[in-house]
């Protein structure tokens, strides 16, 4: 890590003068996130002054780039194909998605190692190649380890996960992004995003008893929507935010995600610097607190936030309750005092199968600690587990605090099943034992998103989200509708008992004695080596170039789907088993759009093929069109491509001849991820055309040659009875991203530029 530690020590030094300049030039206070993202502009002579938040597309520098094992992979095939020779900055890959939870850490890491053996040798050789950092499978979940090793205060970096901004609660900006994002990124180009409208959250009183920093986030999402952070980044601040742990803030910020945000950052103070003490970066630490005044807004800012920030909410944490969120959207908030009524109005089944405590969201040692200590209470006191217990530790150094400091033995105790240090359940790779897939069921767990199938591939699974303390508590009732803070469970002894409120233990300094293993570092950078994909392979594919635009209008598309209600990236693009296949575009295609709600007959996966005249499987239809020179138009409803970063969902698309999505809004990451392989990413400019739509359209798309920020874009549906009608649509393309389209793709522009040079 000499790179990245290097790396952080010149952004410090540099800093002040970069930061005196900025105030010359804006002359006016700034909020946190200004500060972090004008002294990362690609351009470091530009004036920031003239940028408008939620319209100006702005160029950055990143400080650092991190991947997870299934996104790095299209990531990487795509970096190969650009032409560079060495990743531009400090990066790192992160295997933790591709371990399927089965019987326990040993034995699923061991059969993770053999089952994806080709996808481990191939990310391992394409690290060392380029000078990127490879975690191998088993060392933790790709931010429990950022927030460990490399976050920072004041930094920006990007991740291709969409929660990646689980390191704001060290106080970087961190934002996930698509691979070709990931590719800029690596070959020092420009990495654009535009400019984030800014929502401040105070936050005041302080938090006790069972509530948790979840259940800000929790609550927070609840008000918010799964759509109204798009486009902004949630800056927290207050005196109850300086209360909260650094893995309680990371906490919320990851799961700010399910805002739609772009990001979430808490401003530098002592939490963070005790971790950073902590965790063996006291260098870092003593560098913040010399630059501690530009690791936070300025003081105008806090003292009338409602002028500098585009909305503001208020939280108080001491008269905040424990939450708990679902099913099957993570936005559906219920206070724990209000679960019993809400279970009974709406009939969802009350017996928890199953609780799983972990994921990237939940998954510290203070988070495990939590837990822990409710379970030892509940024993204590004679009671036993009535639902599956599940644990899933961070990353490799939590579970060695934990085991040392006596928590495993605890859940061990409790009978519960301790997984790998890996995402496993949160991301569908969960072998969940059962007589009944179609089962109607509950499980709770402490995760992020709770779609349907997301977690275990059945539909009727009413997955809730809430914090690791309420989980287990739920847990020893084995009751969706139990509230510890006011309910009691009756022992083996027959006798009344209520739970006591738990404990939070945070990270010590014993932090630093743990050493990590399967890490290979990114300064063994070596040009020599061979990638080599075999032909036959059903799990990597060479990529090759999308071809550029002929320069012609769309005329006489087909309408592939019409798609009814929420599709989110898990719709579009499905994980669990899909997950082998994320390093070969061909076979990945075929799950394309497969969970996506037909509008015309409310099916999934069950689609008219307009030349046979005979229904069958998106994928197959989207093939069948393409193969004969026909491409096809896919039409959806509102926060189109919600949920994952992954880029698979816009690579289908194009690979499989889809030239525009129409939608009535896009979720941002998707969005660019379509624009960036080359695909309109168009709008209705009156969300009532999506009625006019019929299942056996002909459609015609004109004004292409014109598409420049500003202009719009007709789209002509032929109906088959010999009617029309003409649609005005929108789109959001500025001239970069029109010659994205014009080029094929954003990757071929950086390809030719390489090649030349």
């Amino acid at each position: 890590m000499e790179q990245h530690s290097w790396h952080i020590k010149t952004f410090y030094e540099q800093l002040p003068g970069k930061m005196q300049l900025l105030r010359e030039m804006t002359r006016r206070p700034l909020t946190l996130t200004e500060k972090i993202l004008f002294v990362h502009l690609y351009d470091t002579d530009s004036n920031p002054s003239g940028i408008k938040r939620g319209e100006s597309y702005v160029c950055f520098r990143p400080d650092i780039l991190a991947m997870q094992d299934a996104t790095a992979q299209m990531a990487l095939l795509q970096f190969m194909l650009s032409g560079s020779r060495k990743t531009a900055l400090p990066a790192s890959v992160h295997c933790d998605h591709l371990i399927v939870a089965d019987r326990g850490k040993e034995e699923d890491i061991r059969k993770a190692q053999e089952e994806n053996r080709e996808i481990y040798d191939f990310l391992s050789a394409v690290c060392k190649k380029f000078g990127i950092t490879f975690w191998g499978p088993g060392t933790g979940i790709i931010h429990q380890i950022v927030l460990e090793n490399y976050s920072f205060p004041g930094g920006l970096m990007t991740g291709t996960d969409s929660h990646t901004p689980n390191a704001g609660g060290l106080g970087m900006l961190a934002v996930g992004v698509g691979g070709a994002d990931a590719v800029d990124a690596m070959t020092g180009m420009p990495w654009e995003l535009k400019m984030p409208k800014i929502t401040g959250v105070k936050l005041t009183g302080k938090l006790s008893g069972w509530t948790s920093p979840k259940d800000v986030i929790l609550k927070l999402t609840g008000q918010l929507t799964v759509k109204g952070g798009t486009g902004s980044v949630i800056e927290y601040f207050g005196e109850g935010a300086s209360s909260l742990s650094c893995t309680g803030k990371a906490t919320i910020c990851n799961m700010g995600a399910e805002t739609g945000a772009t990001a979430s950052i808490f401003p530098f103070d002592n939490s963070m610097a005790a971790f950073l003490v902590a965790t063996g970066r006291e260098d870092i630490a003593e560098l913040a607190f010399i630059n501690g005044e530009h690791l936070r807004a300025d003081n105008e800012v806090y003292e009338n936030p409602g002028k500098y920030f585009d909305r503001v909410i208020e939280i108080n944490l001491s008269e905040l309750e424990p939450h708990i969120n679902g099913p099957f959207s993570p936005d559906l908030s219920t206070p724990v005092s209000h679960i019993k009524k809400t279970i009974s109005e709406n009939k969802w089944p009350e017996r928890v199968e199953a609780v799983l405590i972990g994921s990237c969201t939940n998954s510290s040692y203070e988070d495990l600690s939590a837990a822990a200590s409710v379970a030892k209470d509940a024993m204590s006191k004679n009671l036993k587990p009535e639902s599956q217990i599940i644990i899933s530790p961070g990353s490799e150094l939590v579970r060695f605090l934990a085991e040392k400091d006596g928590l495993m033995d605890i859940f061990r105790k409790a009978g519960a099943q301790i997984l790998a240090s890996a995402c496993g359940p949160c991301i569908g790779q969960w072998k969940r034992l059962t007589t009944d897939n179609l089962k109607v069921n509950t499980i709770v767990h402490t995760f992020n998103r709770n779609f349907a199938k997301r977690t275990d591939g059945n539909p009727n699974t009413h997955v809730f989200v809430t914090s690791p303390a309420i989980a287990m508590a739920i847990a020893f009732s084995g009751k969706l509708s139990f509230n510890p803070v006011t309910d009691t469970l009756i022992n083996s002894d027959n006798i009344e008992t209520g739970l006591k409120e738990p404990d939070y233990s945070r990270i010590n300094s014993g932090a630093k004695r743990y050493k990590y293993e399967n890490v290979t570092e990114e300064d063994l950078h070596r040009e020599d080596i061979e990638i080599v994909i075999k032909e036959d392979s059903d799990r990597l594919q060479l990529l090759k170039p999308f071809p550029a635009w002929d320069g012609k209008d769309f005329q006489n598309l087909f309408l592939l789907i019409k798609v009814k209600g929420k599709c989110t990236t898990d719709h579009i693009s499905m994980a669990g088993p899909w997950l082998r296949y994320r390093g070969h575009l061909g076979n990945i295609s075929g799950n394309y759009m497969i969970g996506a709600v037909n509008a015309f007959n409310e099916k999934t996966n069950n689609v008219l093929n307009q030349i046979t005249g005979e229904y069958s499987s998106v994928p197959e239809t989207a093939k069948y069109y393409r193969d004969r020179d026909n491409g096809s138009v896919v039409v959806a409803e509102d926060n189109f491509g919600e949920g994952s970063s992954r880029e698979h969902a816009a690579m289908e698309a194009r690979y499989m001849g889809v030239k525009a999505i129409v939608a009535k809004s896009f979720a941002r990451i998707h969005e660019t991820n379509l624009k960036k392989q080359g695909v309109l990413a168009l709008t209705f400019k009156d969300t009532g055309d999506y009625d006019k739509i019929r299942e056996d359209d002909r459609i015609d798309i004109t004004g292409i040659k014109d598409l420049s920020p500003g202009s719009t874009v007709k789209m002509t549906l032929r109906h088959s009875d010999g009617t029309a009608d003409e649609i005005i649509l929108n789109h959001s393309f500025n001239f970069q991203q029109a010659e994205w389209f014009r080029a094929g793709s954003a990757l071929n522009i950086i390809r030719k530029q390489n090649l030349q040079e």
